[in-house]
């Protein structure tokens, strides 16, 4: 996968799944800006893209306003002539229950994650649509945006929130050539050392022992690195006619979700639906297909 010449920003990638994205986009050829709120994270990063040969500079700021979104895309402009590919990587975690999440504690999550991937793709697409030759707009979800998890009203709004607007941008920059979608990564990072199933294998890649086939293909659980893949293959010629989807990545599993649809649908006969009517037909012909909420996940093997 060539990406010489293309100029990426990934935000939030200092560590974890943002630096193996930065990473592999640089080794591909990309000229990259690291974006950190640690100015010594982001310069570590920097120097271990720089050291294996790629190109990256650091720009030290948190993502959210629109002052900072403009700084990272002035800064790829100013040190490599234009932008190409944006990674909306940036996050923060504040769980807690609904009852006792505060104000604070949502807000923060949300100014992070949903603000700052609208103010960051607002201004890359601006740019972008300047130079009339396309680009790759790549935001993150979670498989909490898409089915819920306890604990998480925040994040799972926040990441059910990128992926809608990953499909309306999708529609918006579709005569700019700007392709949009949602990566959907799971790998252990500071995020999952926390979900107690997810400990065992967590604690096995730190110590550099290789994951079971369950781990990698049923759970879809794995390195950073192992994500990095997808993300570089958006960024690329290769994913021109790629645009609006979510895609899971995660170990040796590679996903495509599907789109929110109607699974059941009856009709009124010209009158409406009354409580009535609706407990009526509710339980013969509804409540067999009612969703599930958080992840199904497999037991591990014996």
């Amino acid at each position: 996968m060539d990406l010489t010449g293309k100029v990426a920003i990934v935000t939030g990638s200092g560590r974890g799944l943002g630096l193996a994205y930065a990473t592999e986009l640089a080794r591909c050829g990309a000229a990259v800006v690291v974006n950190d709120v640690d100015a010594a994270v982001a310069e570590a990063a920097v120097k271990t893209i720089t050291g294996a040969g790629g190109s990256a500079v650091a720009e030290v700021v948190p993502v959210g306003t629109s002052e900072a979104a403009q700084a990272l895309v002035d800064r790829a402009v100013d040190e490599f002539g234009r932008l190409d590919v944006l990674v909306n990587n940036a996050g923060i975690l504040r769980d807690t229950t609904l009852w006792k999440m505060t104000d604070e504690q949502f807000d923060a999550v949300v100014t992070t994650h949903l603000r700052g991937t609208f103010t960051c793709t607002r201004a890359a697409a601006v740019r972008m649509r300047e130079q009339g030759e396309g680009g790759r707009v790549i935001g993150v979800g979670s498989p909490t945006g898409q089915v819920g998890n306890f604990g998480q009203t925040n994040y799972a709004a926040a990441k059910a929130g990128i992926v809608g607007m990953v499909r309306t941008w999708a529609m918006e920059l579709a005569r700019a050539e700007i392709t949009v979608n949602a990566v959907v990564p799971v790998a252990a990072t500071a995020m999952t050392e926390t979900v107690p199933f997810l400990k065992p294998y967590v604690d096995a890649l730190a110590a550099g022992e290789p994951l079971p086939a369950f781990a990698r293909q049923q759970l879809g659980f794995g390195s950073p690195e192992d994500a990095a893949g997808l993300v570089a293959f958006l960024a690329s010629d290769a994913a021109a006619g790629i645009t609006g989807q979510a895609i899971g990545i995660g170990g040796d599993r590679l996903a495509l979700w599907s789109h929110p649809a109607e699974v059941v649908v009856e009709f009124a006969d010209g009158t409406g639906w009354s409580p009535d009517a609706i407990a009526g037909i509710w339980a013969e012909r509804f409540a067999p297909s009612q969703q599930t909420v958080g992840q199904q996940l497999p037991e591990p093997p014996k």
